[in-house]
């Protein structure tokens, strides 16, 4: 108790004052400093966001890849500005960092790999959703496309998941990615009909269907004495959206109109001929 009484808090006070001070005015800067940073950081994250997002033919997504980038950047300078102020030394937690970011990057450089893709597909744009494509073999229309893989649709509606990595190493055929196509058609008559007319009966179906397009002029033309039969050639130009019914319904018109006119379609077959010895 004595002891306890010869204790002058007073002079205890005053000596660690200054230190306490110190302390609780480096925990209140940090907090400071880190409250104020986090805000900036999510403010800048939604402006480069939104920023992004206006911009003609870029992905959503892609803004808010670059809108995390920002976030997750401002965050970590914020980070090693607070342990600035308790004193700690940047330099060495920065060279921390760096090690692991290092090591994280080895152990993952397929997924950076694919996200670096993803990057690219979205700022050139070589196919977006709804697009109907061939692209690492595979051949459908486009569901999605995010930072990591693109997803297609088959015409069977099979699923079929591409990596990025994959996609835009590969050749990719972007069947949509023009307003026209070209139809192309054959037809086979036999060697003993007449060839204008059957010429005649073709041109007269293409002239009388609104979808193909006069320019470039459509071309109906012999192209071919095959085996077993006279090969008329069309390459129509329609829409795009138009190319497979046009296809289907000019098949049918033209085979329809060859019987009523007695234009026939021959079976493959072949001509034996024997020759004897005299």
């Amino acid at each position: 108790m004595e002891q306890l009484e010869n204790i002058d808090l007073n002079a205890i006070i005053a000596e660690y004052w200054p230190a306490i001070l110190s302390g609780a005015l480096k925990v209140l800067g940090a907090i400071l400093v880190l409250v104020i940073g986090l805000r900036i950081a999510g403010w800048l994250a939604g402006v480069v966001r939104k920023q992004t997002s206006r911009r003609a033919g870029v992905d959503e997504t892609l803004g808010a890849f670059f809108g995390s980038l920002v976030r997750w950047f401002v965050t970590a300078a914020v980070l090693i500005a607070s342990l600035q102020v308790f004193g700690v030394q940047a330099t060495s937690f920065v060279a921390v960092l760096g090690a692991l970011t290092l090591a994280i990057g080895l152990s993952l450089q397929g997924a950076l790999g694919n996200i670096a893709s993803g990057v690219m597909i979205m700022l050139f744009r070589p196919y977006k959703n709804g697009d109907f494509v061939e692209i690492a073999d595979a051949v459908g229309t486009v569901k999605e496309i995010n930072l990591f893989q693109t997803i297609l649709a088959t015409l069977d509606n099979v699923k079929i998941i591409i990596p990025n990595t994959e996609a835009i190493d590969g050749i990719i055929k972007n069947y949509s990615g023009y307003d026209t196509r070209r139809c192309d058609l054959v037809f086979g008559i036999d060697y003993d009909d007449d060839m204008d007319k059957a010429l005649g009966i073709i041109k007269g179906i293409v002239d009388q269907d609104d979808r193909i397009l006069p320019d470039p002029e459509p071309f109906v033309k012999v192209t071919n004495l095959g085996d077993s039969s006279v090969d008329i050639t069309c390459r129509l130009w329609c829409q795009a959206t138009d190319l497979w019914n046009l296809k289907f319904d000019l098949t049918k018109q033209v085979k329809e109109a060859f019987d009523a006119q007695g234009i026939s379609i021959p079976y493959p077959h072949r001509t034996l001929v024997q020759k004897t010895a005299n």
